[in-house]
This record gives structure tokens, sequence and C-alpha cells, in this order.
């Protein structure tokens, strides 16, 4: 599937000062957004991303705010219901770590870990995406909705014994 929401950067041509983009999706990225994200659909995307690289220290900072507008299914009445987001986030790059020198470095996993850059280059599109994914609710549901279970038995009946049935037996 080709990427509809993307703004791939090559971190290597980042320059030391904080730099500002801005997407806003189309009505085709929304629909590539609701197929990754696994929604009915998304209304709305806009994205302000503030990208900062630090060559001393191999950090690239991207940080910024996500206003998205959701159509989300309840785990409980299947409905669909409208959800918004809107919040701010920040994620770190390890501009020169790879997995086997992070697996080495990082013994405490309590640490927050700066991401590794892949191929040189990192998606802002795909940075969005992960940002609002990491907000969904993994049993959404409407305000105020509850699940009360109603069993087709009485779970209060004592069960018949399996061998009652062989004391009526002849013998």
């Amino acid at each position: 599937m080709q990427k509809e929401f993307s703004l791939p950067l090559i971190v290597e041509d980042l320059p030391q000062t904080e730099q500002h983009y801005k997407m806003l999706a189309t009505a085709d990225n929304l629909q590539y957004v609701a197929k990754i994200l696994q929604v009915p659909e998304v209304k709305f995307l806009e994205a302000d991303f503030f990208v900062k690289n630090n060559h001393r220290n191999s950090i690239l900072n991207v940080s910024g705010h996500i206003k998205a507008e959701l159509t989300i299914q309840s785990v409980i009445s299947l409905e669909t219901f409208k959800q918004g987001y809107d919040f701010d986030f920040s994620t770190d790059f390890d501009t020169k770590a790879t997995l086997d020198s992070q697996k080495e470095e990082y013994d405490d996993w309590d640490k927050e870990i700066p991401e590794i850059v892949i191929g040189g280059k990192i998606d802002l599109g795909d940075i969005a995406i992960e940002q609002i994914a990491l907000k969904l609710d993994s049993y959404p549901r409407i305000k105020g909705e509850t699940f009360n279970f109603k069993p087709d038995f009485d779970v209060n009946e004592k069960p018949e014994n399996p061998f009652a049935a062989l004391s009526k037996l002849k013998r």
C-alpha cells in the first residue's frame, strides 16, 4: 500500500535549528489513515511538528500538536460515535543507534529509550498516525455506556450430578 499521508525527512539534511512543519489530511489521506488505524472513519486530522536535530548528542526531537476527529465503534453496542483528540506529544530519535546498540546500551527498562532512525529518514505522517494510535482506547464505548451481562442460565442453580442418570438404570 502506498503511503498517502506522508512527509519524509532525511535526518542528515536537517539543520541544527528547529524546523516547523504542518500537515493537514486531505479526503484521500483520511481514508488511508482510517484503514491504518482500523477505525470506520477519520473525519479530520491536522498535525503541527517541531523538529530539532541536536547533532552533538545524536538526538532528534520531534514534538508538536495533533488535532483529529475519528468515528469509532463501541465494543458494547457496536454503534459508531465521534471521538475528538487534541493533544501535545514529544518523542526522541537516536540518529546513530541501531537495534543491536540499543539492546546493549539500555539495560534499564524504566528509562525512556529513544526510537531508532531507519534508513536515515523519519516520516512525520507515520509519527502522527502512531501518536493517535497510542491515544486510542483499547475498548471504546459511548460515554455512560455499561456492559450488563445476562446469562442464558441461572448461575445459582446447582448443576445436576452427571451420574444421576446411572442410578435410574436396572441392575
